[in-house]
C-alpha cells in the first residue's frame, strides 16, 4: 500500500531525514517513536506531501507521490490526517466541521454530507455535540470532532501526528479509545505517538526513528522488550525509567514532582499509585535523607521502574556524601516511619565515601 525508498529531507542548516525506507500493508498499525527531533513528523508530513521530499519516492497504491506529474489531491483522497492541533473552524458547529470536505471535495449532497457525519460523530461519541461549537468543547472532544473530520473523506490510510500531544492527561485516553476502535476495525494507520504503551497495544509494527531514518523497526514486543540496537534500547530505558537528580543548588521540589508525575501517568498508573509515590518520595528525602546530609550539599540520583500495568513499582534512591546513616534518622512520625520503612530496603552503603543506596517497593 505505501513504499517508501531513500526518502530524504534536507533544511537549512538540518537533515531530519537522511535515507528513510519501508513498507507498510494495508491493515496495519505503524507506531513510530523516537526522540524529539529525529525526523518523525516530517517523515508524517511527506508521505501526503504536505512536505516536498528533497530526493527519494514515495509510493502509495502504485502512485508515485514524488512525481510531478501526480496529481496530489487525488491522492491526498485516501490519506486522511489528524495533527496536534485540532485546526477545527470555530465559526461552523461540530457537524458542519465534519461535513465540509465531503460536499467540496467529494461533491456529496448537503444531505448525504449530514447522514454521514451524523454516523461518524456517533462512531466517535459525539452525535450529541453535533449543533455545538469548537469553543465548546474539551480538547479531547476537540480532537474527536477532527477524526471524524478524517474519516468523513473515506481514506483508505490515516496519518496522525501526535493526536494526544495537546491534550491534558486526563483527556488522552478519549481520544487513545477512538484511535484504538479504528485499528480493530482495519483501517491502516501510522501513528507519531509518545504514548508508549498505547503504541504497544494497537501496533502491528513499531518504527523507531533516529538518525535520520528508520533506525530499527519490529513487532511491540521485539521494540519494547527486546530491541536490537544501542540507541533503540537507551530510548525504550529511558520511557520506562524515570531519573531524576537533586542537587542542593538547583533543586525545585514542585518540578521534580510534576516529572514524577508526566512518568507515572504515561505509564497508566492510577491515581491511588501516583499519590503514594508522591509521599513515599516526599516522606523519604525530607524525613530521613536530607537531615543525614547536614550542611554538606545534596547530591540524590532518584530513578523509578515500573513493570507492565504497574504491578511493580520501585523507587531507588542514591545518595552520595553523606555524613551519617539514613536509617539511624527518626521520621518524627511512627506511623508514617512504620509504614515506609516497611518497605524501605538498604541495597549498598560505603561509610568511607558516604554513599547509600535505598529502594522502596511499593
Amino acid at each position: 500500500m505505501i513504499s517508501v525508498k531513500h526518502l530524504k529531507k534536507v533544511y537549512p542548516g538540518a537533515t531530519p531525514l537522511s535515507d528513510v525506507n519501508c513498507e507498510i500493508k494495508k491493515g496495519e498499525v505503524i507506531s513510530i517513536i523516537g526522540p524529539s527531533g529525529t525526523g518523525k513528523s516530517t517523515f508524517l508530513r511527506c508521505l501526503n506531501r504536505l512536505e516536498t521530499p528533497t530526493s527519494g519516492e514515495i509510493w502509495v497504491n502504485g502512485i508515485n507521490m514524488c512525481d510531478s506529474r501526480t496529481s496530489l489531491p487525488k491522492v491526498r483522497k485516501n490519506l486522511g490526517m489528524v495533527f496536534q492541533s485540532f485546526n477545527l473552524f470555530g465559526h461552523k458547529t461540530v457537524l458542519e466541521n465534519v461535513m465540509m470536505a465531503p460536499m467540496d471535495l467529494l461533491g456529496k449532497s448537503a444531505e448525504e454530507a449530514k447522514k454521514f457525519g451524523m454516523e461518524l460523530l456517533e462512531r466517535v461519541g459525539l452525535a450529541a455535540k453535533a449543533s455545538v461549537y469548537p469553543d465548546k468543547l474539551s480538547g479531547g472532544q476537540q480532537q474527536r470532532v477532527a477524526i471524524a473530520r478524517a474519516l468523513a473523506m473515506e481514506p483508505e490510510i490515516l496519518l496522525f501526528d501526535e493526536p494526544t500531544s495537546a491534550l491534558d492527561p486526563t483527556m488522552v485516553s478519549e481520544v487513545l479509545s477512538v484511535i484504538a476502535n479504528l485499528a480493530k476495525q482495519g483501517m491502516t494507520m501510522i501513528i507519531v505517538t509518545h504514548e508508549m504503551r498505547f503504541a504497544r497495544d494497537v501496533s502491528t509494527r513499531i518504527f523507531y526513528m533516529d538518525e535520520g531514518c528508520i533506525y530499527e523497526e519490529g513487532t511491540p514486543k521485539e521494540i519494547f522488550d527486546h530491541p536490537q540496537k544501542e540507541l533503540t534500547r537507551n530510548f525504550i530505558f529511558k520511557i520506562k525509567n524515570w531519573l531524576y537528580e537533586i542537587q542542593k543548588e538547583s533543586f525545585d521540589f514542585y518540578e521534580m514532582m510534576r516529572s514524577l508525575e508526566q512518568f507515572a501517568e504515561r505509564q497508566y498508573l492510577n491515581r491511588k499509585q501516583i499519590l503514594n509515590l508522591r509521599l513515599a518520595l516526599e516522606e523519604l528525602l525530607y524525613r530521613k535523607i536530607f537531615p543525614a546530609y547536614g550542611s554538606v550539599p545534596w547530591h540524590v540520583f532518584c530513578e523509578l521502574t515500573c513493570s507492565e500495568g504497574g504491578s511493580e513499582i520501585a523507587l531507588t534512591l542514591k545518595c552520595s556524601g553523606l555524613q551519617k546513616s539514613p536509617l539511624s534518622a527518626d521520621f518524627g512520625d511512627r506511623i508514617v516511619d512504620a509504614i515506609l520503612c516497611k518497605y524501605l530496603q538498604l541495597q549498598s552503603s560505603d561509610a568511607t565515601t558516604g554513599e547509600f543506596v535505598f529502594k522502596v517497593t511499593l
